[in-house]
């Protein structure tokens, strides 16, 4: 039985008809960009001559915003449309003031100036990204009844233990077709829980399609009715989505890497409350809730680290100790947060290096968590 209201997919069949007319040789490109939460997305389409060729063809354009003034939107990322289909594309956007100066929730200038600086590292980047699938109601998607009580197995199969599953696949193949560089993914514990993998992929590039994933996940859960919810708590106190990300360098990767992989931690354990203020989009708010130290999440006023274990905030995997080389996984960033704020601090952490106004800084930093998280 179809979890669809009869209505909507009488409308989604009638679509179908409009999407198969023969167009000529225009291109319909729809721009994507970051709200001014940090944490959803917005769009709108234009009509395009001619298909692009490349992301220097796709004109800028206005926007308007809360503001008096109008913002510019900076085409930075194409893919192609998975919905729309060729000739027809999505396309990422840096939003900019009329001076051309980036606004306050348009990270990836910063991102990118950081990224330059450290290119001789190589650091590359994979993020694994967890989401709960809701009803368009707000109720579990697909089992109502049971509500958020229900508790499977990470990876499980059977109808009696997974739900949305077509969600997963159709936003798997649409981000495939669209270019995204997407690794995989798999169901996790709640059941209406899920997690894909972007990467691996170096500096700004990652964010980009992080974001472009994102986007696309919104837009097939639109044809299911369905709602992806990136909220860290959006079932109980036992649920917990995260946005964990894996990271490497030249060095890391080569033979004898493991030092380097050690040396990054170290560096980081020195600057765990830095790290939380931009790993979720309200200054660590949203990781105090999360991060209680149960289930498979760290402590959040406590950094810690260990080979092998999921209950830290940095963890070696055990293939890579055993092998002396590869990368670590930074478990904090939450399922909300923006990839670019992520990205640009683990790179000054870890290979921009840490000075003495860096480690003052942080105690200050952390004073003022102790007073706001208390």
């Amino acid at each position: 039985m179809s979890l669809l209201p009869e209505t909507l997919i009488l409308h989604k069949t009638t679509r179908k008809h409009y999407l198969s007319l023969t167009l000529g040789a225009e291109s319909q490109v729809t721009y994507v960009w970051i709200n001014e939460d940090k944490e959803n997305l917005l769009s709108k389409t234009r009509t395009l001559q001619q298909e692009p060729a490349g992301i220097r063809d796709i004109p800028e354009w206005d926007t308007a915003s809360n503001a008096l003034n109008e913002k510019i939107l900076v085409p930075v990322r194409m893919f192609r449309d998975p919905f729309a289909l060729d000739p027809n594309k999505l396309v990422l956007c840096e939003v900019l003031t009329d001076k051309y100066v980036p606004t306050g929730n348009s990270q990836r200038s910063l991102c990118a100036k950081v990224t330059e600086e450290v290119k001789e590292f190589e650091p590359w980047f994979g993020m694994e990204q967890e989401y709960v699938l809701c009803g368009s109601d707000g109720k579990p998607y697909g089992r109502p009844a049971q509500g958020w009580k229900f508790r499977g197995v990470s990876c499980s199969v059977g109808s009696d233990n997974v739900y949305g599953r077509d969600i997963s696949i159709c936003h798997y193949r649409a981000c495939l077709y669209a270019g995204v560089k997407i690794g995989g993914t798999n169901s996790e514990t709640l059941g209406s829980q899920w997690e894909f993998q972007v990467g691996p992929c170096e500096g700004t590039e990652l964010g980009d399609h992080l974001w472009m994933a994102r986007y696309i996940l919104h837009r097939v859960c639109e044809d299911f009715d369905a709602v992806a919810s990136l909220d860290v708590k959006p079932a109980d106190e036992s649920t917990t989505s995260g946005c964990h990300v894996n990271f490497s360098t030249k060095e890391m990767r080569s033979e004898g890497g493991l030092q380097y992989i050690e040396g990054a931690i170290s560096r980081l354990s020195k600057h765990h409350s830095q790290h939380l203020c931009v790993y979720d989009p309200h200054g660590g708010a949203d990781n105090k809730r999360r991060l209680t130290g149960q289930k498979t999440t760290s402590e959040f006023n406590k950094f810690s680290s260990a080979v092998g274990r999921r209950d830290v905030s940095v963890r070696i995997p055990g293939h890579v100790f055993r092998k002396g080389c590869g990368y670590f996984e930074d478990r904090r960033p939450a399922a909300n947060c923006d990839p670019f704020s992520v990205i640009k601090a683990l790179l000054e952490t870890c290979l921009l290096g840490a000075t003495k106004q860096d480690d003052d800084k942080e105690r200050e930093t952390f004073k003022t968590f102790k007073n706001l998280h208390v």
